[in-house]
Parts: structure tokens; C-alpha cells; sequence
């Protein structure tokens, strides 16, 4: 299978060296940094780089734009594919924002967190697809059995929950971890101190729901130490907010 890529940032490297290392070729890159698509170009063997204009419907086989979810609608108003297969790579846009940009289109989002200097060396990587043909959705699975090893199938309606709950349990989860090390940081504590309650708390959720391993202050309803931490944050408001509303979540759920 012959591809072509839109975008130059962490997902399309990604994209682009998995696909190359199950032998499918690359004939180009395409984006708003020329310097930058070359470079992609470069370590894909591509024949081609360039800007999103540059791109011919035929030249390949499936075109990925993997850029970031408010840039697809722009590039999709440059493009127009009767041939080639389109596939954005986005969990939380749906899959009509590109349906008039190409006959076949589909979805292909890896549920997971994709950094260019990190990058996962093994295969259990959940991936969401949807496909609005036969062809498309034929195209998308090879796509995707190059990526990883654990394919389903999601419509819009669900991709976008499950999109959310990424963010929280991933973004959200990390940004707690980075106010946790600037705390240890102010306070002259190695954050290394944490790593073993950290990797206890994702080890135990893999055998038990989480609602039933909650611990901590919170949810003993424990108002002193509770109001001792808020104020021992009084140097961060915004903090302090962070940890009003998620003791409160957890003393009242809405589940």
C-alpha cells in the first residue's frame, strides 16, 4: 500500500514509521512547515514534500492528515481526493468533517498518548476506527493492523466520550502529577518519593474499579486534614480550586 501524509508533529511521525516498518511506502509529505515536511520526507524515503496544494489525488493509495483536531476542517477545504482513500487520525472530529473532501474517508484514532521523542515500541495500542465505505473501511483496518494489534470499530457518538475520558485520565491525571512535582519542588522533596503510590494507584485499577479503591481524605470525609491541605495551598488559588472540586467530587458523585 502506497500513503501520503499531512502533518508533521507527533501522530504523523508515528503514523508514518509504522506504516514504513510493515513495508508500505511512503510517497509523500505535506504540511504548513516545508522544513519540517521535509524532514518527515526524509526519514519515510518519500519522493515527495511539500504543502498541503501540492497534493494529487492518485499519488497514493490512503492520505492521512494527522494534525491537530482544529486544523483538519481547514486542510479538508484544500483537498480534493476521488481516488485516493482519506483517513484523519483525531478521536474527538468527526468523521463528516472530511466526508466532502474525498469519496472514501475514514477515522483512525490510537488511543493513546504519542510523543516523537518517546515513542511506544510495542503493539497493545488501542485503535478506534470508522469508515464511510466498504473500500474506505477495508483501506483503514490494513492501516490500522500496521499500527497495533487491538482494532475496533466506533462511531462518532462513542469516539467522543471516549475521547473525553482520555483527556481525564491521561491530561488531567499528568497535570496533577506536574502540580504534585512542583510541590515536592517547593518544598525541598525528591519527587521520586511519589512513584511508588503513583504506580500503585494505575497497577491496582487494572484488577479492581477505580470507585472502589478510593482512599484518602476525601473520601473518609475527614474535614481537618482536608481543610489543612487547602490551606497549606493558599500560595496557588488555582490549586486550591483544583482540590475543592475534586474532594467535592468524590464525597458527592454523580454516579
Amino acid at each position: 500500500m502506497t500513503f501520503s501524509i499531512i502533518g508533521t508533529g507527533n501522530i504523523a511521525w508515528f503514523f508514518g514509521q509504522r506504516l514504513m516498518a510493515g513495508r508500505h511506502h511512503c510517497v509523500g509529505v505535506y504540511g504548513r512547515n516545508i522544513a519540517a515536511a521535509q524532514e518527515l520526507a526524509e526519514a519515510l524515503i518519500a519522493e515527495r514534500h511539500g504543502l498541503v496544494s501540492d497534493i494529487r489525488d492518485e499519488e497514493a493509495d490512503v492520505c492521512l492528515i494527522a494534525v491537530s483536531d482544529s486544523a483538519i476542517a481547514g486542510i479538508a477545504d484544500q483537498v480534493s481526493l476521488c481516488d485516493t482513500m482519506l483517513i484523519h487520525t483525531a478521536g474527538a472530529v468527526a468523521l463528516d468533517s472530511i466526508q466532502k473532501t474525498a469519496k472514501d474517508c475514514a477515522v483512525l484514532w490510537p488511543v493513546y498518548s504519542i510523543l516523537k521523542s518517546n515513542m511506544p515500541d510495542h503493539r497493545n495500542i488501542p485503535c478506534a476506527w470508522e469508515a464511510s465505505t466498504k473500500k474506505a473501511e477495508a483501506y483503514v483496518q490494513s492501516v490500522g493492523h500496521a499500527i497495533s494489534d487491538v482494532l475496533f470499530e466506533a462511531k462518532y457518538e462513542q469516539r467522543k466520550w471516549l475521547h473525553l475520558s482520555a483527556v481525564i485520565g491521561n491530561n488531567f491525571i499528568n497535570h496533577l502529577m506536574a502540580i504534585d512535582e512542583q510541590i515536592c519542588a517547593e518544598n525541598d522533596l525528591p519527587f521520586s518519593i511519589l512513584t511508588p503510590i503513583i504506580e500503585q494507584t494505575f497497577e491496582r485499577i487494572k484488577h479492581a474499579s477505580p470507585k472502589k479503591l478510593q482512599t484518602g481524605p476525601a473520601i473518609r470525609k475527614d474535614g481537618l486534614t482536608i481543610d489543612r491541605q487547602i490551606a497549606l495551598l493558599s500560595g496557588h488559588p488555582q490549586w486550591q480550586k483544583v482540590y475543592e472540586a475534586i474532594t467535592a467530587s468524590i464525597q458527592k458523585p454523580d454516579f
